[in-house]
Formats: structure tokens, sequence, C-alpha cells
């Protein structure tokens, strides 16, 4: 697929969301990123502000297989991955899958579940398979993880440990509307809901002919020194006890060059990785105790003006961003 029908049907899918959610489109193709860079995203913020219905919206404009999970704490490992059941015909056990094999799955406030049921994601969001009873199965192609999830201060939630949200190529927040929108909403959504209003505008082989496309956009050396600059000063930064992995450092280059295609291009700028910088960086990082202060337990403020301020100081290596 040529790079500029990516952003052309980018575009086309970002209009559709915006039908929904408007006011938000950052967020929009913060998440749109995402998928074609088949990472995973996390959407955290208060309850009310529409995390949940940029996931749906997302997965109504993509014409593609959806599951929805709503996380509680009695929802066992099984229920998300899949069972063995035995038959009484054949007399075998047969492997029912769960929610888990489409091509976007929706976890609706993953941290209300148990450590251990939120731990059954780990091998599915990382190497795109189910193991059960010895046997592994392979998950849908193209697969996405959209999970959404309440700070962690909120009554009867469980925090996702560090190597979990190490798995979300990024987070995102919603935040709360403008008065004019929240005015709109109130006379949109007040008999129906907007969802209803809404279809697919790319269709399955498209979208997987859009993430190949961004295969191909090209990353030159002073892009990628670029990036592991960025990641190695958040693991030398004094404000810092836990920096950006290297999965991190892949994973932001993987989604810059989603957002170069996404805006007419086959090849990366660094404005493309200072873009991104705060969602992908941000969610993996830990501050000091001394940082944080002991007074504020949600460090996502800190961790992300922290990210911007290294960026700020990293200098960008001279070199072409354009391949020859």
């Amino acid at each position: 697929m040529p790079i500029d029908d990516v952003g052309a049907r980018a575009a086309r899918v970002v209009l559709n969301v915006e039908a929904v959610i408007s006011g938000k489109r950052e967020a929009i193709t913060a998440a749109l990123t995402v998928m074609l860079a088949e990472g995973h995203l996390l959407i955290e913020d208060v309850p009310g502000v529409g995390k949940t219905m940029l996931a749906k919206a997302l997965a109504r404009s993509v014409d593609c297989t959806v599951s929805r999970i709503q996380f509680t704490p009695d929802l066992l490992p099984s229920d998300v991955t899949g069972v063995s059941v035995f038959d009484q015909a054949t007399r075998r056990f047969e492997f029912k899958p769960g929610p888990v094999f489409a091509n976007l799955v929706i976890g609706d406030e993953i941290n209300r579940a148990s450590p251990k049921t939120q731990s059954a994601l780990l091998e599915c969001m990382e190497e795109r398979q189910v193991t059960a009873d010895g046997t592994t199965y392979r998950l849908a192609n193209p697969f996405t993880v959209m999970a959404t999830q309440n700070p962690v201060e909120m009554e009867g939630t469980y925090p996702l440990p560090e190597a979990q949200r190490d798995r979300f190529m990024a987070r995102i927040s919603m935040g709360y509307p403008s008065a004019g929108d929240e005015l709109s909403m109130l006379a949109t959504r007040e008999t129906s809901s907007p969802l209803d209003h809404i279809g697919a505008v790319v269709d399955l082989e498209e979208f997987g002919d859009m993430i190949v496309a961004v295969h191909h956009v090209y990353t030159s050396p002073a892009v990628k020194e670029y990036a592991v600059g960025l990641a190695r000063a958040t693991r030398d930064d004094r404000q810092l006890r836990l920096g950006a992995s290297p999965r991190a450092t892949l994973q932001l280059i993987r989604a810059a060059k989603a957002h170069a295609a996404m805006h007419g291009r086959d090849f990366v700028l660094p404005d493309d990785i200072d873009a991104l910088a705060v969602p992908v960086l941000g969610h993996r990082l830990i501050p000091t105790s001394r940082a944080v202060g002991g007074h504020d337990h949600d460090a996502g403020p800190l961790t992300d003006a922290i990210v911007r301020r290294i960026v700020a100081d990293t200098p960008v290596p001279v070199g072409s961003t354009r391949k020859d």
C-alpha cells in the first residue's frame, strides 16, 4: 500500500472516532498509532471520561474481530485465555478459546482483577499466543490489547506490576472535555449512544496492508541513535530509580514509524520520536521517593514531566533522516 494511502485511511478512522468523542484528537491519534505499530495501549484516567468509549469507537471503525473483558476481582485466568472442556462424545479434552482470541481485545478496568488474572495476559501480549495443557495456540493477527485503568488510589484496585506495564506500548489519558464538548455531549446522548451511528471505515485486509506499509518506513541510524540516547538518559536520571527498558526503545521506534506513516512519510523524523516519548516512556519509569516527595501517590504527571525534560536536554544526532 502506498504511504499516502496509509495517511488517508488513518485520517478516515480518526474522523470516524471523533464523531463519538469530540475534542480528543490527540488521544485518538495516539491510540490508532499503537494499533498500526502492533502494540498494546493502556488508557488511564478517572472514571467517566470516555476511556471505554474510545476503545469501542476504534473497534467499530476497523472491521475486525472484537471482544470485551470486564475485569473484576473474581475473574479467573481461564476466563481470559480459555479452558479445556471434556467432550463426552470424543472422550477427549477440547480447548474452548477465551475472549483474548480476537483482533482487538478491550480490557475494561484491568486493575480491578487480581494479579494472577492480570498476569494471564503477559504471554498473550508479548508472544501473541496462549499455552494451555501443554499446547500452544496462536492468537489472531493483527492483535491488540486496549486496556482501561482507573488511578491506583481508587478503592478496590490492584496496581499493575512493572513487568506488565512494560508490555504496553503506550499509555494515554483522556482528560476532562471542554465546556463546549460537554454541552454537545449532553445534546447528542440523551436518547441514544453515538456508537450506534458509526460503522467500519477500514476493513481488516486494508488495515493489514497499512501495518505492512508501516513496517517498511525507513529509520535512519541518526534517529535510532536519538531514541537510544533518550532511553539511556532515563536510566541515568537522578530523579528516576527505574528507567526505560530496551523493549521501550524498540517500541518507541515502532510507534514512530506508524506516526510517520500516518503523516504521509516513508521515513522517521526526530519529531516523531519527540511526539511519542511521553506516552511510550512515561508509564515505564519509576521516580525516586525524593522526587515524589511522599505526598503524591500518582507519579504519572511527574514521570511525564521528567520525560519532557529529557527530550528537551537530549541533542539530536547530526545525520540524514531520509533514505538515500
